[in-house]
């Protein structure tokens, strides 16, 4: 299931800087290469408000204005947590799988929207959005204290991966 995640969150980036691309005329693959030392912070701090100032110079280094960069990425740090999303998303649908719930895809199409919605309020320091869904967890899917505690353990040992996308993903 790691191994799904990471590759999802590769996923993710790789769709967001190719979009970004097309829209900007831009060469996606050297502004990911440029974004290359963000990625390496947050994977050492699982952090996205510590890696703002590492993630705001390589920004502008990959052709963002600095004006945009300076008022965007320290606002992404804490609203921005697609690597979170997924993961979580995932690691929810295992648990269900695993515990024999069944799963309804209006129930979890659902979830990923409110999952949206409560990352803005969820703080960018390690663990902060599993934090803030675990009240989905148990609200929306059911889930009991052994399940969340679960969910918890399994963000926690992988954080910095979708932390890093995260603020990747921010540029």
């Amino acid at each position: 299931m790691i191994l799904l995640v990471f590759a999802l969150t590769v996923v993710v980036i790789l769709v967001q800087y190719l979009l970004a691309g097309a829209i900007s005329g831009r060469n996606p693959f050297k502004a990911l290469a440029t974004m290359m030392p963000a990625y390496a912070t947050a994977l050492g701090t699982s952090s996205s408000a510590a890696t703002i100032p590492v993630t705001l110079r390589q920004a502008i280094l990959a052709g963002v204005t600095p004006a945009v960069a300076s008022s965007v990425i320290p606002l992404c740090a804490t609203i921005h947590l697609a690597g979170s999303t997924v993961k979580i998303t995932a690691f929810s649908l295992a648990i269900m799988v695993l515990s024999g719930m069944p799963v309804d895809v209006p129930l979890m199409v659902g979830f990923v929207f409110m999952l949206g919605v409560t990352m803005v309020a969820a703080p960018g320091v390690p663990g902060g959005a599993i934090m803030t869904a675990a009240g989905l967890l148990s609200s929306m899917l059911g889930f009991t204290d052994p399940m969340v505690g679960l969910m918890i353990a399994t963000y926690i040992a992988i954080d910095s991966f979708g932390t890093a996308t995260n603020v990747t993903g921010d540029a």
